[in-house]
């Protein structure tokens, strides 16, 4: 091991001194991609490349597309037809953009379970968490302008459905959801505003992903175990670490070109699987479809927007503490983005001393439960908003509120964890114990 290369970059030739003299960009390439990465990570370190594979993806797709669509409430649906039909690849392309939204959600959700599981939030990766939040949500935004676009029945009534949910809060809410419209209801101005933004925003993401690089650069990587790399001396850190490339990125492609063998099996033999057939048909303001419902990776907390009913004894009683100002629709409403807002808040309402799940014998079970509540939340979500919907909705989101204010803080009190090992290198050794050869080679 003492062979592979740790140290900075270190330029050699005239020209690469003469460059990082003046923009040391080599230098900030060779240390990002030669970063000492833990030599313990596990297949569920492989979603950072699908997500930028997404996102380049994402972006590449729809800068194209964007060249041949209309954003106008008489044109777009015609455009998109005319991409389908017309332009070379166009079918190809948009059916690319559609599904690669969808890897894009999977993805980030994988890559937010594993976090939550392994305790990647914890100190001193709390900023990193946030960032990854915030990502999170520029997504969901992106993501919900980019389905309106197609101007369908289920895009324009998504479409206001959604931005009806603004004028639910009270005094400013009339003028927030007027302001997001360009008027008092979805119209031409609000296609061209969803455009613009729909078009800005990836780029947005974009610098936010190179921040959340640049904060797991600077505190490093997490790893399975939750034991931080040894920073006593160089020896011990080359044992705990290996160099990102070459091992981690081929490990990295290789599991991109499995899901990408998926992904284009998806998009070659079942594009439309996951859209909603009401989307095909021209948006219609005159006519409502009989069940509106989000994309699918909206789903979840669609149902717990949905589960706070009039009826249900904390929406009662916040509407007769703030004298009826939060009603039902605006408590739903607080319910949905505080579910994402409790997830952000993972650092610090997680008490346990131990990071990684594995050695927490009582918190994988409610872990569990917290992944099956969220496929559950999520069937639930495309469900008609009634019995016995409506009650398995308000049951998922109870759950979920929780396992993050109740369950988490109380595990790092009353759990007995298991004893992690000392060291990244003990724990790499006990799943890959080395063998005669390997001692002979290492005395050579």
């Amino acid at each position: 091991m003492s062979g592979i290369p740790h140290d900075h970059y270190e330029p050699k030739t005239g020209f690469e001194k003469w460059l990082h003299e003046r923009l040391p960009v080599v230098g900030l390439v060779y240390d990002t991609i030669m970063i000492p990465t833990p030599k313990n990570l596990n297949w569920m370190w492989i979603w950072g490349i699908v997500l930028a594979f997404c996102l380049v993806l994402q972006i590449v797709t729809g800068i194209i597309l964007a060249m041949h669509y209309t954003p106008h409430v008489d044109l777009a649906f015609a455009s998109v037809e005319h991409i389908m039909r017309n332009v070379n690849g166009g079918h190809m392309l948009r059916y690319l953009h559609a599904n690669g939204a969808s890897l894009f959600f999977i993805a980030v959700y994988l890559h937010i379970f594993r976090g939550l599981y392994y305790g990647s939030y914890k100190s001193p990766r709390e900023v990193t968490w946030i960032i990854g939040m915030l990502i999170y949500l520029a997504m969901m935004a992106t993501g919900f302008l980019g389905y309106v676009l197609p101007w369908g029945q289920m895009s324009f009534w998504g479409a206001t459905v959604i931005t009806g949910l603004f004028g639910a809060v009270p005094f400013v809410g009339e003028a927030i959801q007027t302001w997001l419209l360009g008027g008092p209801s979805v119209d031409n101005a609000t296609l061209n505003r969803f455009f613009s933004l729909h078009y800005l925003l990836p780029f947005v993401i974009a610098g936010l992903v190179i921040v959340h690089i640049w904060a797991f650069h600077t505190t490093g990587n997490s790893n399975p175990t939750g034991v931080e790399v040894r920073r006593g001396s160089k020896k011990e850190a080359d044992a705990d670490t290996l160099p990102f490339w070459p091992y981690f990125v081929i490990k990295d492609f290789f599991a991109l070109a499995v899901v990408l063998v998926v992904f284009f099996a998806v998009v070659g033999f079942m594009p439309n699987y996951l859209g909603h057939p009401d989307n095909y048909i021209e948006a219609n303001p005159l006519v409502t479809p009989a069940h509106i419902v989000p994309e699918w990776y909206y789903l979840p907390f669609y149902a717990i927007l949905r589960a706070f009913t009039a009826d249900v004894w904390v929406v009662q009683i916040a509407s007769f503490v703030t004298g009826g100002i939060v009603d039902a629709k605006f408590f739903g409403v607080i319910a949905m983005f505080a579910a994402i807002f409790v997830m952000a808040l993972a650092p610090w309402l997680d008490t346990s001393s131990v990071r990684s799940g594995r050695y927490r014998p009582m918190f994988k079970w409610w872990f569990a439960l917290l992944a099956l509540d969220f496929i559950v939340l999520m069937w639930a979500g495309a469900m008609p908003a009634e019995p016995p919907f409506s009650t398995i909705s308000l049951i998922g989101a109870t759950y979920w509120f929780a396992y993050f204010l109740v369950i988490l803080p109380l595990l790092g009190v009353i759990e007995k964890p298991l004893q992690t090992p000392a060291t990244i290198e003990d724990d790499f050794n006990a799943h890959y114990p080395k063998d005669a050869s390997d001692d002979a080679s290492a005395a050579k």
